[in-house]
């Protein structure tokens, strides 16, 4: 029951739910029904518990559609540009391997390869670590001089002017940085 309890799966719950139940004399038929599920697919349940331990579909999946040396090249190519899409990122591959992926598909490729979709950070074009060290003794010094004063600041740039930064595929762990 604790197992039930942990699991995440609803197919794994389902299948231990019939075990549990069998076990506590329920025919297949009553767990069938109080399952929601065929009854062939209980019995099938409870033999492979019984023959095998089994409670969790083994499906395996499928090897992957892009080999090592293909894998590492995507991501150098995810981690250096921006691929606001995954319609993108299956062109670059179909252009450059001429494999085809379906959009999941690629979306559950990009995710167990460590790449998220997120807001990358905005950086102004013209930014200078310096100028603004400057600025920020200027401001401090500015601030003890003036008193009871307010500094005002004004903005000379328009709202809709301004670079609008959009999602994209990401390395998770990296800061992607966009020039506004």
């Amino acid at each position: 029951e604790r197992l039930h309890d942990s699991s995440r799966d609803g197919r794994v719950r389902d299948r231990i739910k019939a075990i549990l139940l069998a076990s506590e004399g329920w025919s297949s038929a009553m767990i069938a029904q109080a399952l929601r599920l065929h009854q062939t697919t209980i019995d099938h349940h409870i033999s492979e518990f019984l023959n095998k331990g089994k409670l969790k579909p083994e499906n395996g999946g499928s090897d992957s559609k892009l080999s090592a040396e293909q894998t590492a090249f995507l991501i150098s190519q995810l981690s250096d540009n921006l691929f606001h899409h995954t319609r993108d990122v299956i062109a670059f591959v179909t252009r450059t391997w001429n494999i085809i992926f379906s959009i999941p598909g690629m979306n559950k490729w990009l995710h167990r390869n460590g790449v998220t979709y997120k807001k990358p950070s905005g950086v102004p074009h013209k930014f200078s670590e310096e100028k603004q060290r400057q600025f920020i003794e200027y401001y401090k010094e500015l601030k003890t001089t003036v008193g009871d004063e307010p500094i005002l600041f004004i903005d000379g740039v328009h709202p809709t002017q301004a670079t609008k930064i959009s999602y994209g595929w990401i390395r998770k762990g990296q800061k992607k940085a966009v020039k506004t």
